[in-house]
Order: structure tokens, then sequence, then C-alpha cells
């Protein structure tokens, strides 16, 4: 049996498990800047799903939102983000842990032959409902960002959204991070 790693690296640095819009590098750096790659992983009998906190519909992204439930023979794929414990605060505002939205829970994600163990997330009360466009391409830009096999990405691609067509303040800031990193980019 391999040693599974903790989810506290040091006493300064912990790991997360991303298998949503945090996926992509942009959005989880705008509240969290420690953030870097660690590695892609997986999460064995888990599967992915999407839905409201007692239904109540996200006002950030006007459509269900990533969670994952236990679901024997399926696989999440995902990135094992390294955060400084000053973000854990951020990260947990974030994903409306106070608020009893989500509740942070330790799993044990497989990478390259080692298991880690991950701080993640998993929605309470979950009422299935489809994401919007906008989150679901976040959600697909990260997944091709960080390299996560095709197929999953595939996969990722075909799931139904709710059509929704109106603006989301959060895709305006996300688009000025993208900015940003374009304009500072160094020419090769």
């Amino acid at each position: 049996m391999e040693p599974t790693i903790s989810f506290m690296e040091t006493s300064s640095t912990f790991l997360y498990f991303a298998y949503g819009s945090n996926l992509l590098k942009e959005r989880l750096t705008l509240k969290n800047p420690s953030a870097t790659v660690h590695c892609v992983a997986r999460l064995k009998n888990f599967r992915l799903v999407f839905g409201n906190h007692k239904g109540r519909a996200s006002e950030r992204w006007h459509g269900g939102v990533a969670t994952i439930e236990h679901s024997p023979g399926d696989e999440v794929w995902g990135v094992v983000w390294r955060l400084s414990v000053a973000d854990l605060e951020s990260l947990d505002s974030q994903e409306n842990v106070t608020l009893g939205a989500y509740s942070p829970v330790e799993l044990s994600v497989r990478t390259r032959g080692e298991d880690l163990s991950c701080r993640t997330y998993i929605m309470n009360s979950c009422v299935y409902a489809p994401p919007s466009p906008q989150y679901l391409k976040v959600i697909v830009m990260g997944a091709a960002q960080n390299g996560l096999p095709q197929e999953y990405q595939d996969k990722l691609r075909a799931i139904k959204t709710n059509m929704y067509e109106g603006p989301l303040p959060v895709m305006e800031e996300l688009e000025r991070a993208w900015h940003r990193v374009a304009h500072s980019s160094v020419p090769l």
C-alpha cells in the first residue's frame, strides 16, 4: 500500500482538488493569489454533477454549479493546487462554507502512482440543475488549460446547459484577468 500525503503539505501550504470553475487558473487566482498547479489527478468512485444548494440558483453563475457525489465505478478528473494557508479562509468563502452551501472534506486523489490527500468541497442539499453555458465554458477552459484527459474534456463539453444568455459579472472579471495576463506576457 502506497502512502497518502496529507492535504496540509506543510504548516504554511495545503493541497486543494478542484473539479469545477477553479480548474481555470485565472478563476481561482482572482481571490486566491498563492495558487500554483501541483498536478492533475483523478478521484475514483465519484461523479461530477451540477446543482444548487437547496434549489437556490447561483447568482454568480445563473445556473447549477459543480459538485461531486459518491458513484461507484465513476471518476472525476481535476487539478491539485498548492495554496498558502493564508488563502484558506478566502477559498472557504468562495465556496460559501459559512452559508452552508458546501462542506470542506479531505479526499484521496490519484496521480502518477501516488495518492494525495486534498481538501475539496461537496455541496450540501444539492438540487440538480444544469449549468449556464458561461460556467461550463470556464470548466472546459480549465480542463484544457491543465491537460485533463481528452476523453474527460469531451465528456465535459457534452454537458447540457440551461442556455442562459445574460451578462455575468464574474465573466467580466475573468476577461480582465485574461487581458492582464495577455498584455504582461513577454514575447519569445
